[in-house]
């Protein structure tokens, strides 16, 4: 139905989401971070207190996010690898499929980063993806080659 590129695609994706999963759930405080700022603008600064005399929900509520995001993590790396198997059946080489979703992995990465946490890119780094991207785009251009079938059988 779909074909290996696409599954390749979603692999790469698929990869990048389990890795911010893990970076929320085992890294800084983000998580907690990131609920302080949504309270306060919800709230509009004011404290948003659970019913321990004064500890705001966030000082609690990031515990179970975290146990969220690391279901999350074991999810999309299941569904990876399984998208990935299906992309290396369906693709005409196993290195189309390979490059396909390292390519995909690195730009989903880029843009989870920047979305979620921040993140900028060295110079270095995008000289790096479009190499990879232009490798990507010759080997999706090129024809898979055959070998030559020989002339004709030999006759004893």
């Amino acid at each position: 139905m779909f074909s290996g590129s696409f599954y390749a695609l979603l692999a790469g994706f698929l990869g990048a989401v389990a890795s911010s999963s893990a970076k929320l759930s085992l890294g800084a405080d983000y998580l907690k971070q990131m609920c302080e700022s949504g309270r306060s603008r919800w709230t509009g600064g004011e404290p948003w207190t659970g019913g321990d005399g004064g500890a705001t929900a966030c000082d609690w509520l990031h515990i179970p996010l975290r146990l969220v995001c690391g279901g999350l993590l074991f999810t999309c790396n299941a569904v990876m690898w399984t998208f990935f198997s299906k992309a290396l059946r369906l693709s005409s080489s196993s290195a189309r499929a390979t490059v396909t979703t390292t390519a995909s992995n690195f730009i989903s990465s880029a843009i989870l980063g920047r979305v979620i946490f921040g993140e900028t890119h060295a110079a270095l780094w995008w000289v790096g993806i479009s190499l990879t991207l232009s490798g990507l785009l010759v080997l999706h251009g090129s024809s898979p080659q055959s070998l030559p079938q020989e002339e004709g059988k030999k006759e004893e």
